[in-house]
């Protein structure tokens, strides 16, 4: 008889932890579904908390230890807006139309002659190394602490033309918090980008959470001097050192990561070969690309477009079962500034 009492409260209560542990393991995926509001809830939203979620499960199959938990996000069309054409070529045009009078020569060379010309298509056309070049260029002789200040300015004055606001604020809200999520769960989070390394870091640990030493992005010379008062500075000089677009960026992963990643976002062909490396690394893998599908609250392209153009990645997630989000279907917002604001003009 005692027997038998014993063995109803052992099922009694091997019954109530079950049902515990299923209410604590609801609870936790609910309240990891909260952590991204402005998301809508779909394939995208559960693939990414599903990732998340086996590999965080110690003891799981697919449990990946903190030092490995690398994520890499593109930054241009990824994290934040790059129509009608990238941010940094904006700041490049409006410092090279400034120091122009110094320098006649620019009217007949290119990529100058398309800045200066306000030929956005031949802008365009030139691609990340007629910018870098550019930038480089209207740079030299300029110190990477008077750089930095000038890109800071630049964000203080400058607005988008169709949204009327800072270009840093154009950044959207959906990967925000994606970032700040795989950060509570232990991932270490970098920005790998086309654009350039120091124009990046001026602003990006304060939009982003991503501190300096965690962007990795095409670089100019620099050299180290002794500055007329005695100081040492470093001189940004006329030469690009690195290209991290394309096949660049898992080189530049190796480089200066030094660790394949397990999560990887992009929005186009230039962020192809990083996603590539990243799915062929073993174990679990998450891989995400970014779909502008959203002409009214942001912009619509993919295969034709100049800029951001998305076609042979998009064509090998749609193989491979990578994670396409939908921007217009999958976020619930954009930018931040949507939440109660009309300063947006259409």
């Amino acid at each position: 008889m005692l027997a038998t009492v014993a063995r109803g409260i052992r099922r009694a209560l091997s019954l109530f932890a079950a049902a515990l542990a299923l209410s604590l393991s609801l609870n936790l995926a609910h309240a990891q579904s909260d952590a991204l509001p402005s998301w809508n809830d779909g394939a995208a939203k559960a693939a990414i908390t599903g990732f998340v979620a086996h590999v965080t499960t110690q003891g799981g199959p697919d449990f990946v230890p903190l030092a490995e938990r690398i994520a890499v996000f593109d930054n241009d069309g990824t994290l934040w807006c790059e129509q009608p054409i990238y941010f940094q070529a904006v700041f490049g045009l409006d410092s090279v139309k400034a120091m122009a009078p110094k320098h006649p020569e620019w009217r007949q060379q290119q990529p100058f002659k398309a800045f200066l010309s306000d030929d956005e298509e031949g802008l365009a056309a030139q691609g990340e190394k007629g910018l870098l070049t550019l930038i480089a260029a209207s740079h030299s002789g300029m110190t990477t602490d008077a750089y930095a200040q000038a890109v800071a300015d630049w964000l203080t004055q400058a607005r988008h033309p169709r949204f009327n606001r800072p270009y840093n604020e154009l950044v959207y809200q959906p990967m925000v918090e994606l970032l700040a999520y795989l950060r509570t769960n232990g991932f270490k989070t970098f920005i790998v980008s086309g654009g350039g390394v120091e124009f990046i870091r001026a602003w990006a640990e304060k939009a982003y959470g991503i501190p300096p030493e965690q962007v990795v992005g095409s670089s100019g010379m620099t050299q180290f001097k002794i500055g007329d008062d005695g100081r040492p500075i470093l001189m940004k000089l006329p030469k690009v050192e690195f290209v991290d677009d394309g096949p660049g960026k898992p080189a530049g992963i190796n480089r200066f990561i030094g660790r394949r990643p397990i999560f990887a976002f992009g929005n186009s062909d230039g962020d192809h070969q990083m996603l590539q490396w990243t799915a062929a690394g073993p174990g679990a893998r998450f891989i995400g690309i970014v779909h502008h599908t959203d002409a009214q609250r942001e912009y619509a392209y993919d295969r034709q477009s100049k800029i951001g153009r998305l076609d042979k990645a998009w064509d090998e997630a749609v193989q491979r079962g990578w994670t396409v989000v939908d921007m217009a279907k999958d976020w619930k917002t954009v930018f931040a500034f949507e939440r109660g604001s009309t300063g947006a003009s259409q």
